[in-house]
Parts: structure tokens; sequence; C-alpha cells
């Protein structure tokens, strides 16, 4: 009974990631926090099949997500998993795809003959009795960006899930290194390599949300592309896309939308017109402060605000303990409070410490 509610909880957790196709399939804990979300899933498959790869190894397959976007595009799938109780849970969730298979092994012992793709989602927690802990190093991986790297040398299409965190030094040279977001949580960085690469992008950011699929890359390295303009807070501001700051590519959206940014260190840009775009979120500037509490006490209470939402970059300020000084607390505070909503965003433009507010834009 114990394990039918373990698996009914979790069900209904895999439906952000899975949709209705939670319902028919099984899941660990640990699989489902690393488990790709099924449309992520399908970009990746759509990946293989464009490049024309017929055999795909999903080494590290996990619950078997990626492998069941594959063999829904009628790529044969090798799905090999490591954890017995994991792979038996793929096995049943890619019961209905003939073209994949299961194998309970280690991921670098597997031939690979007549495979001609590969994929892989590294393992990058350890598990102790004390719980799960987050790997940083890519080497200490399993398997370690070493091996993904000897896999790509022998010419197979190659495509490689890693952490959104991973520094740009450690990016291989020669693939492309595709940053994903989902809804504004940035859930990965996708390294492809050979014929799965597209020409000429070297680092691209895929934004993922309820308007659909929208997509900026860049032909240059990490240490390439526009050199930004660095300009007053005005007009309006942009908070951009995770996966857009993740892929280094600030500076080119700045450019699209005919702005600068406000700091050369800081990832706010500001123009003085309103332009749409997939990639930053919008504000309407309203005013520009000094970040002083005494000052910022005053303006809520002169503006009569009582909830307040506060946005932070290059500053060690943390939004909470302000929001406690700045808010009416403790027995009767609600009748000291205002009724109105404001934004703050606390900022830095060269040492000075500024606080703007701002109005948020809806989206179209």
């Amino acid at each position: 009974m114990a394990a039918v509610l373990t698996q009914s909880r979790l069900r209904t957790r895999a439906e952000a990631k899975f949709g209705e196709f939670a319902r028919q399939m099984l899941f660990t804990q640990a699989g489902l926090e690393q488990a790709t979300r099924l449309n992520v899933a399908a970009r990746h498959a759509e990946r293989f099949a464009k490049a024309g790869t017929r055999h795909v190894a999903d080494l590290g397959c996990g619950l078997g997500a990626d492998s069941m976007a594959m063999a829904s595009m009628d790529i044969e799938v090798t799905a090999v998993e490591l954890d017995e109780t994991t792979a038996a849970c793929a096995t049943i969730n890619l019961i209905p795809f003939p073209h994949a298979t299961v194998v309970h092994s280690d991921a670098t012992s597997v031939p690979l003959d007549g495979v001609d793709g590969v994929w892989l989602d590294p393992a990058r927690r350890t598990t102790s009795s004390s719980g799960t802990k987050r790997i940083w190093d890519p080497e200490a991986f399993s398997p370690p960006l070493s091996f993904v790297e000897s896999l790509a040398a022998t010419g197979k299409s190659v495509g490689v899930k890693m952490g959104p965190g991973m520094p740009h030094e450690s990016v291989p040279a020669g693939c492309e290194a595709q940053w994903v977001s989902v809804g504004g949580d940035v859930t990965e960085v996708t390294l492809w390599f050979n014929d799965v690469a597209r020409p000429g992008i070297r680092r691209a950011a895929l934004v993922l949300g309820p308007q659909g699929a929208a997509e900026i890359t860049s032909c240059e390295d990490f240490d390439g592309g526009p050199v930004p303009d660095v300009g007053p807070v005005e007009g309006y501001l942009y908070e951009p896309d995770g996966a857009v700051i993740r892929a280094g590519l600030v500076a080119d959206v700045a450019l699209r939308l005919g702005g600068h940014l406000v700091d050369q260190h800081i990832a706010y840009i500001c123009a003085p017109e309103l332009v749409e775009t997939p990639f930053a979120r919008a504000y309407k500037v309203l005013e520009v402060m000094p970040l002083n509490v005494k000052a910022l006490k005053a303006w809520v209470k002169a503006n009569g605000v009582g909830v307040l939402d506060i946005k932070k970059r290059g500053t060690s300020v943390t939004p909470e303990e302000l929001r406690k000084q700045l808010l009416p607390a403790g027995k009767g505070s609600a009748k000291g409070r205002g009724n109105k909503t404001a934004t703050l965003v606390l900022t830095r433009i060269g040492e000075e410490k500024v606080a703007v507010v701002v109005e948020p834009v809806a989206a179209a």
C-alpha cells in the first residue's frame, strides 16, 4: 500500500514534466528530479531525427524520458541504466515503444557497435545516508565529461545534458552549447557534437513558455560577441531570461532592444522604448532612488505600499530582510500598512547602489 501511495504522489508531481503521460509511468524520487521534461526531450529527439540518426544509445537513461521521445520518432533506442530500480521503471515506461530496449549496465561498458548516436544525462548528485549532494565538477559526474568527449571524437552524433550552472570555461571546444529555460526556470545546458551540432552556432538560449519557443544564438565563443553600451536607468528595464544570462547573450538581447546595460557587469538592460521580446521581462521605470533604508521607508509610507516585490542583482542586500525593515510588522501591523503593491529592483550603477521603482509590463 505504501508503494502505491508513493507512486500516486510521484505521478501527481510528474504531471508538471510529463502531462497526462505521467499517469501510466513509474517513477522514483531521484529519477523524477533529474528527468527531462517531455517538451524538452522532444527537442533532443528532434536533433537526432534531423541528423538522420538511426540508432541512439541513451547512456544513463534514468526513467526513460529522452528514450521515449526518440523512440516516438522511430529511432531505435538502446536505453542503458546502472540503477536496478530505475532501470526497471524505464523498462515499464518504454513498453509502448517497440524500438526501445533497456539494458541494466554501466554506461561506460556498453558496446556501441552499430550505434550512430549517443545521448547522455550524467548523474550529477551523490547519494549517502544524509541525503543527496550536488556535484559541480564535470569530471566527477557519472560518466565524466571526458568520456563524453571521447565518444564525440569517434565522429558519432553526441548530445549530453549538463547542469545549467556549467562554467563557460568547462564547455569543450568544437561543440554547440544550448541553454534551455522552461517557464522562466533554467533547466539545463545541452552540449551537441558532430552532426547534431548546428553549423555556425557556438552558444544558444532556447526559451520555452506559454507563447511557444524562441531562440537566440551566437557564432562567437564565450569571450566574443558584441560589446554592450552602458547607460542610465531610463524608460523600460528588462530582466533577461536565465538561459540568456547563462549563455552570455545579454549584450545580444540589448542590441535587439535598442538598449544598454545599466552596469557593465550586471544583467539588467534599459531602453527608452518598450519592445516586445521573449528573451526578457519588461518593467516600466517609475523612479530611481538611493538604496537607503530610511529613504525607502519614507517612500513606502508616502505611497501606501503594503505588498512589496523586491528583485536584486549586483548587491548583497537580502530582499527578505529589507522587506522586514520597510513594512510594518508585529501586532497591529496590518493597520500600519497601505494596500498598494509595488516592485523594487535593487542594483548597482558603478559604485552607487540604487533602488529602482518599476511597474511590471503585462505580457502580450
